[in-house]
């Protein structure tokens, strides 16, 4: 990334060594590393979000294309475009359904369990 060479290192190491001292010199590298760290998640995240804004952008003039040519002749780079745009539309008008379809999934099928359960209730009620 920097180039940096083991002798590089070592200096620098050395200087932060005497600079710092021996207690402050741990938490510096601890901080540096942090700043490194949220420097990478934040280019990583402007990346994904430059991507995506572009990507949409390229669907957006496609679909221009489209309606221009009154969605006839298309070639298969706007088709493909028009089909991922029909499948985002159709999945915003239906947000619901899959999550409700997991749940019915999760629920317990066990009908010893439900007996057991049942039998507890009933021994309970006077």
């Amino acid at each position: 990334m920097f180039d940096i060479g083991f002798w590089e290192l070592m200096v620098i190491g050395v200087l932060g060594l005497v600079v710092l001292g021996p207690e402050r010199l741990p938490v510096a590298i601890r901080t540096v590393r942090s700043w490194i760290a949220s420097a990478r998640s934040f280019s990583q995240s402007v990346k994904t979000e430059l991507s995506e804004e572009l990507r949409i952008h390229e669907l957006h003039s496609n679909l221009k294309k489209a309606e221009e040519s009154n969605l006839e002749n298309l070639s298969p780079e706007i088709s493909e475009s028009l089909r991922s745009l029909k499948e985002a539309a159709e999945m915003v008008n239906r947000p619901y359904q899959t999550s409700t379809n997991e749940v019915k999934e999760t629920e317990p099928t066990n009908t010893a369990e439900s007996e057991e359960v049942n039998q507890i209730n009933e021994d309970k009620i006077p």
